[in-house]
């Protein structure tokens, strides 16, 4: 019987095995440390760049078979699963080290190279831009997790290391401790009860982000219109209005939107509304043509602009959405190979794959925690008169990198 282990996204991974249970202690929190590796060289591995256009795919498709498997109305943040389960690829060897160099599109050397770079110049961001992401690595004395995993986790994404054990109630509060205090008390609890026995470790990253409008909403225009919801029922909401100024107007084959930027000069938030159904549409959406529209956008005269002002959170699974993605081998017991995670003989595999985000849209910015071709290789013009723009039914948003196209958060609002 395999090991267990498991990715919390403020998040959490949980990695599981089979040796048999010790004598248990009580959820009494021990901080490891191990030799830190980091990144080799000084320079980014060549592949680098090519880890960067699979994440905007990654995240695309993430969305998307979350959609499937747990509903609509979903909130998703791409980078922080990329980023727990970057770390999990550290353990991993053999066709299950080469499913996650698939799904990340490189070798293990440039998705880490990718994971680094990615954090440290996000939380270096300029403006009023507050970026804050940590990670942490969480073994249970039983696990038998290697001191080279250990530290590659420390050097190359800032880990902290604890040890604990996972199946005592008290690594309920310990946990949710953690991650409420690196997301700003957004997200104050992401488990509710301990994890089973034969789980040797836990995978957590957490991400807070606020931002801040470059042009702010005046919150005198802030006003009720009616959106329409996707089951067909309307409702009179708060929406923040603006007009007679300009925006970065998107507008591809079946679908146009804006891109708001932030006062960094490099995130900014996407929303996109289609012309027709948002099902359709996002059934047939790559991350290329997500990245191109995004940074395609071209400044326009908004005649009228309405998006709602909203609030919105949604904590689940990934697992079967991994799967399909084809992440397979990882959470099968009898195909896994963690080999390089840990030396416990009976091996490991990932059990759960857990997430929650959550995003506040309102007239200064935004603060969140935590995709048939369509061709856009560019914009089409926008129109001479002025664009009018009001996100009345269901749409696709995002907080995205606008020199990329990487999208931080996802989400449907529907």
């Amino acid at each position: 019987m395999n090991r267990l282990f498991t990715a919390l996204l403020a998040g959490v991974i949980l990695l599981a095995g089979c040796a048999a249970p010790g004598t248990q202690g009580g959820a009494q929190v021990r901080q490891l440390s191990a030799t830190p590796i980091y990144v080799t060289g000084g320079d980014q591995p060549e592949g680098s760049a090519a880890v960067y256009d699979a994440l905007s795919g990654f995240g695309v498709e993430l969305l998307r078979q979350v959609r499937t498997q747990e509903g609509k109305q979903v909130l998703i943040s791409p980078l922080s699963a990329a980023l727990a389960l970057s770390m999990s690829a550290n353990g991993a060897r053999g066709d299950t080290l080469k499913q996650f160099e698939v799904l990340f599109g490189g070798d293990l050397e440039a998705i880490n190279a990718a994971c680094a770079q990615l954090m440290q110049e996000y939380q270096t961001l300029g403006g009023s831009t507050q970026c804050h992401i940590a990670n942490s690595v969480w073994a249970d004395p039983e696990g038998q997790i290697k001191d080279e995993f250990v530290g590659k986790c420390q050097g190359i994404f800032d880990a902290q290391v604890f040890q604990a054990d996972l199946s005592d109630k008290g690594i309920v509060k310990a946990v949710n401790r953690w991650v409420s205090d690196n997301t700003k008390k957004l997200i104050p609890n992401i488990i509710d009860k301990p994890f089973e026995k034969d789980s040797a470790a836990l995978l957590i990253n957490a991400l807070y982000l606020k931002n801040t409008w470059l042009s702010k909403f005046d919150p005198n225009s802030t006003g009720k219109r009616v959106f329409t919801h996707a089951d067909g029922k309307t409702q009179k909401i708060d929406f923040l209005n603006d007009g007679y100024t300009g925006f970065d107007y998107i507008k591809g084959d079946g679908v146009q939107g804006v891109v708001l930027p932030y006062d960094d000069g490099r995130l900014g938030f996407a929303a996109l509304l289609p012309d027709g159904d948002l099902d359709s549409w996002l059934s047939g959406l790559t991350g290329e043509q997500l990245a191109a529209l995004v940074t395609g956008a071209e400044s326009a005269y908004f005649l009228d602009l309405g998006l709602p002002k909203f609030e919105q959170e949604w904590n689940g699974q990934l697992g079967d959405a991994l799967k399909a993605m084809g992440l397979d081998r990882a959470f099968d017991s009898g195909l896994a190979d963690f080999s390089a995670l840990g030396d416990d003989p009976n091996g490991y595999f990932i059990s759960q794959v857990i997430q929650s985000a959550k995003i506040a849209v309102n007239e200064d910015g935004t603060e969140a925690a935590a995709a048939t071709i369509v061709d856009v290789k560019g914009t089409a013009m926008p129109p001479e008169d002025g664009v009018r723009l009001v996100f009345d039914r269901p749409f696709l948003y995002g907080i995205v990198d606008l020199q990329t196209g990487l999208p931080l958060f996802l989400g449907t609002f529907e």
